[in-house]
């Protein structure tokens, strides 16, 4: 396979993503905002949504005070923010069609369609239709496309690359939520009913409200949510399961061959592997939240470097 198309595939994979995990954020973000307001809070979390995204001087420097308007329009549909829903979809389409060849029919309407949609929507429209409703939207046209992928595309190396971004990609934006809102949430201090809600959010949020119940049975707390998103091996977006799925996807695009970034994942899927949730707590959470963002960082860089064009 050409590296170009190994990179467009693989940001293809990341850009969908992204548009996803974007909406998740907002959502979370909103719903914790109304609850705020009756504590006089709902302000800082617009705030810690462009915190997670290490955003805010970006948006600081077109809109100035941050607010729920400015910061939903800067996410959604800000043409000029490279990070928004609409610059990920864009991206993704620009990369999708130089690969017609590449992926198949499923793939590319399903892109496309998403495009089309959005492609000449305002603030105007986004607020007619409703926030949340256009949220649920961008989720479903993101599973849409990864639909498309699995059951339409040859399971090559082609696919490998386009997961592989998924998966790179859920494994930071899962990192940088937890981070955000752990401690936020953790040293809150606000009474039990409140803190179901807040932690029901996060959990909505990577959809994993259902799954925390299932395995534990018991009344949402911090350190069960941690544990859930780091180190459960059956969650779709925990970490352990995304590292799973990349070192599993670098072993076959390897291939045999001695490659840095297949030594780099499997050596962080083995830490994640045989973890524990109190050594990870006596550590210090955040810190090791950071070592896992600096990780993904490195790992994509070197997988730039063994498979791709640009490093």
């Amino acid at each position: 396979m050409l590296s170009r198309t190994a990179e467009q595939l693989y940001w293809t994979g990341r850009y969908m993503e992204r548009a996803e995990n974007l909406a998740r954020i907002l959502d979370v973000t909103e719903r914790l905002a109304v609850q705020g307001r009756q504590r006089d809070q709902g302000a800082s979390e617009w705030h810690a949504a462009l915190d997670i995204l290490c955003a805010e001087q970006a948006y600081n420097a077109r809109y100035g005070d941050v607010g729920e308007a400015g910061v939903v329009t800067f996410l959604t549909l800000d043409r000029e923010n490279p990070s928004s829903i609409y610059s990920c979809i864009r991206t993704a389409r620009e990369n999708a069609r130089a690969l017609r060849s590449n992926i198949s029919s499923e793939m590319w309407e399903s892109i496309n369609t998403s495009w089309l949609a959005i492609r000449d929507m305002t603030d105007t429209d986004l607020q007619t239709q409703g926030l949340r409703e256009f949220l649920d939207w961008i989720k479903v046209r993101s599973h849409l496309f990864r639909g498309a992928s699995y059951t339409t595309a040859l399971h090559d190396d082609g696919f490998a690359f386009t997961r592989l971004g998924t998966f790179l990609e859920r494994a930071d934006s899962t990192t940088r939520l937890l981070d955000s809102k752990f401690h936020l949430l953790a040293d809150s201090g606000t009474d039990p009913a409140a803190n179901y809600y807040e932690w029901g959010a996060i959990l909505r949020a990577v959809g994993a409200f259902r799954a925390y119940h299932q395995l534990y049975h018991d009344v949402i707390t911090p350190i069960r949510v941690a544990e859930l998103l780091i180190l459960n091996p059956q969650m779709p977006r925990s970490l352990r399961f995304c590292f799973d799925h990349v070192s599993d996807f670098l072993e076959t695009l390897c291939a045999g061959r001695r490659l840095e970034c297949e030594r780099m994942a499997g050596e962080f899927c083995a830490q994640l592997r045989y973890g524990r949730i109190e050594r990870i707590e006596a550590r210090g959470l955040h810190d090791v939240l950071m070592e896992v963002l600096d990780h993904v960082a490195g790992l994509s860089a070197q997988i730039s470097r063994d498979f791709m064009m640009t490093v």
